[in-house]
């Protein structure tokens, strides 16, 4: 599903006559297979973030290559990679990124909007999805009438209308009490295994890490260790 391959980044800080090159990431390589859950762990300032944002095709890498479903993205523009992403990638935030002037069911069905499906079907779908994550009740909601867990329930939907193979997702809990995050991580473990989802996670929460199939731990931009859970 997923092959990172050989990436390198390097930002340039500082005017041009005295740029310094900073390495955030040195000859990573790794796979994720379909159905896997693959979680990167690593604590702040160890590359996370960017490698995500170079596999969601927000960055580029300054070397290697990321193939994706078996299509080579590395190079694609920022077009090209926005429409590849609602057919194949969905994102879940720390911050939920909902849009705070439309309810729960406007939120859920914009994706679907972007992609020009049918008024008819995305009242369905929308409807669909908001009841797998548990919200039927809370369509006409504002984002400042949930809780936590309820608006990253919605980010969920959201990520899940569009019915991604692969979601990537940035430290999903980081915004929940600990009650709410094990609500959350049940929610991603039976999404993983009733429909297939892959999933890559960036966390420095061990408790996320857990239910993960297979983990990286990445320290100033190396990866150092991978491991299998059992």
């Amino acid at each position: 599903m997923i092959e990172v391959k050989n990436i390198n980044h390097t930002f340039l800080l500082g005017k041009k006559q005295k740029e310094t090159a900073l390495h955030v990431l040195k000859n990573i390589s790794f796979s994720v297979e379909e159905g896997d859950i693959l979680a990167i762990t690593g604590k702040s300032g160890s590359g996370k973030s960017t490698l995500l944002n170079i596999i969601g095709g927000f960055m580029k890498p300054t070397e290697g290559s990321v193939m994706i479903n078996e299509t080579n993205v590395t190079n694609f523009n920022e077009g090209e990679f926005a429409n590849f992403r609602l057919d194949n990638i969905g994102f879940i935030f720390q911050n939920f990124q909902l849009i705070p002037s439309m309810t729960a069911f406007e939120n859920v069905e914009l994706p679907l909007v972007f992609k020009g499906i049918p008024e008819k079907e995305r009242k369905e779908w929308t409807t669909q999805t908001l009841a797998k994550v548990g919200l039927s009740d809370y369509h006409h909601h504002y984002p400042s009438e949930l809780s936590g867990g309820q608006q990253q329930r919605v980010s969920i939907a959201r990520t899940l209308v569009i019915k991604p193979p692969i979601i990537l997702a940035d430290e999903p809990t980081g915004s929940l009490d600990s009650e709410t995050e094990q609500e959350i991580l049940q929610l991603l473990r039976s999404l993983n295994k009733e429909m297939n989802i892959t999933f890559l996670i960036i966390t420095h929460d061990e408790e996320v890490a857990r239910i993960a199939s297979k983990k990286i731990h990445m320290l100033d931009g190396v990866v150092v260790k991978e491991e299998i859970n059992s």
